[in-house]
């Protein structure tokens, strides 16, 4: 059973270097400040859970103008920040960046499924991402082997 995991290559890259590679290649690698990170395929436990996510979360938003992107959509998280959460929720009109429609600028809801090689990096650097975004109202870290779910939900204050 393969475990999704995280390296980072030692060059720095350009972020319009990244995504070049990215779509010529159809790969499907993070990229943080210059750093461009590797992740390993999924176990099945992984698939196991985002799958049975995604389902749930596709039965509550049922007839809202809302779609729900399932592992393949990167999100621009910063200005040389870019990622693949497993399954991301757009409230309303997706806003994407350029014209190829592969950059999502406006998640709202972010699930990370969180193995023990990716759990630090999703906890930390991914997280505080996700939290200084704009447009991400909640964001909820599954860990893949145990049962422990994280809900980070943002309060509107009035």
């Amino acid at each position: 059973m393969s475990e999704k995991s995280v390296t980072q290559s030692e060059k720095n890259y350009t972020a319009e270097d990244y995504l070049k590679f990215e779509r010529r290649d159809a790969g499907k690698q993070e990229f943080s400040n210059g750093k461009v990170l590797n992740s390993g395929g999924s176990s099945r436990r992984h698939n196991l859970i985002g799958s049975n996510t995604t389902i749930a979360i596709g039965s509550r938003v049922r007839g809202h103008k809302c779609e729900v992107y399932v592992n393949d959509m990167r999100v621009k998280l910063a200005q040389h920040n870019y990622c693949y959460p497993d399954v991301v929720v757009v409230n309303g009109e997706p806003t994407f960046e350029g014209k190829e429609l592969d950059i999502l600028l406006n998640p709202t809801v972010i699930v990370e499924i969180m193995s023990r090689s990716t759990l630090q990096h999703d906890k930390t650097e991914k997280l505080d991402r996700y939290l200084a975004m704009e447009s991400v109202k909640e964001i909820i870290l599954v860990k893949e082997e145990d049962m422990r779910v994280e809900h980070y939900h943002k309060q509107t204050i009035n």
